[in-house]
């Protein structure tokens, strides 16, 4: 029951995170961006993630993909087990683009 609820949070968290993203690329970037993975990259490109954030990120996606479409248990394991990487790069995420929108 824990790990499901960690899951949940983690597909909570990268929901809300993604999303913000997205208007701080709006905002700051002028760049109108629609989807998840477009987003990553569009923040590799603006220099918020370097290449090895942008491999995780866009994998962590997968992931979060994953757990909304398909459930079985050796899935929700390993994806259980990521979580505490993506936790950091999530909150790494955050707080460059905070930085950078204070600057701008």
């Amino acid at each position: 029951m824990e790990r499901d609820a960690i899951i949940q949070r983690f597909e909570f968290t990268f929901e809300a995170v993604w999303k913000a993203a997205q208007s701080y690329l709006r905002a700051v970037e002028g760049m109108d961006i629609a989807s998840p993975k477009g987003v990553v990259r569009a923040c590799r490109e603006v220099g918020i993630f370097n290449e090895t954030d942008s491999i995780l990120a866009l994998k962590m996606t997968d992931d979060r993909n994953l757990t909304v479409h398909t459930y079985n248990e050796p899935l929700a394991i390993a994806i259980y087990e990521r979580i505490p990487g993506y936790y950091l790069l999530l909150d790494g995420w955050l707080m460059k683009m905070a930085e950078r929108a204070q600057i701008s």
